[in-house]
């Protein structure tokens, strides 16, 4: 599904740093079929990820973006919330960055759109999916993500009752929430068509599996580790059958009715 734009403080696109971006790019091309197009991977002709090299301000490892529209605002909102500016607002191909990091030490890209508005694709195979904040302390997570960037904290959800949903105020998905085991940090999430089988391709490719395909109440999901041991997660949404029914009566004319 193509995508042109995002509503402020949700996820929009996400990053791979590597000390080996040529490495890197060899793995997740050939398991999401992506192309490397510069800086960036594309799907079909449109960008789908970044990809870059380490540097002092940015660590190994996958980097999920939140798109703001005022860089500097936003950064404000982190502060007051008790958050913390890791890297200063610099200038890239089509916006503005900033890496900010939440009181816990957890860390995010705040985008500000000039002409890019982040991943071009979605809800598709091969695409970036509701990223996770894997955290020990919901509550204080709940507190500054709903100060900085006015995020819910739905109902917890899976069968150890320990993963919940970020929402936004339109009560929108669009992150999750899942025990860290120690820390703070975000893991990046990827939707595939079949998790067992993209598993099999991954392991072929030097990725190690952290946790295999366990059932979630939106569809299978899956742990792994690329072959640089960066943390990644897959998921492979539920299908839901959809009933239409139709029917028609002289008072009402012609009904339609959708059911699961």
């Amino acid at each position: 599904m193509r995508i042109r734009g995002f509503a402020p403080g949700t996820p929009c696109w996400v990053e791979l740093a590597s000390a080996d971006p040529a490495r890197a790019a060899d793995f997740y091309t050939r398991l999401f079929g992506w192309e490397l197009a510069g800086d960036r991977f594309t799907l079909q002709g449109r960008a789908v990820a970044g990809l870059t090299r380490v540097r002092a301000d940015r660590p190994v490892g996958w980097m999920t973006y939140l798109t703001e529209h005022n860089l500097e605002s936003s950064i404000m909102r982190v502060r007051e919330a008790g958050g913390s500016l890791v890297s200063e607002p610099a200038d890239h191909n089509g916006g503005r960055s900033a890496v900010i990091a939440d009181p816990a030490g957890a860390r995010l890209g705040i985008w500000e759109p000039r002409g890019f508005t982040g991943t071009q694709l979605g809800g598709e195979p091969s695409t970036m999916t509701f990223p996770e904040l894997l955290t020990d302390d919901a509550v204080a997570a709940a507190n500054f993500y709903g100060q900085a960037f006015g995020w819910l904290l739905r109902d917890e959800y899976g069968s150890d009752g320990t993963r919940g949903e970020w929402i936004t105020t339109a009560h929108d998905a669009m992150a999750g929430l899942a025990p860290s085991r120690g820390g703070s940090w975000w893991r990046a999430a990827f939707q595939v068509a079949d998790c067992v089988e993209t598993l099999e391709d991954a392991r072929a490719y030097g990725a190690t599996v952290v946790s295999g395909a366990t059932a979630m109440g939106f569809g299978t999901y899956a742990e792994l580790l690329d072959p640089a041991g960066v943390p990644f997660s897959i998921a492979a949404p539920a299908a839901i059958p959809i009933e239409l029914t139709m029917s028609y009566t002289p008072q009402s004319g012609m009904e339609l009715t959708f059911g699961a």
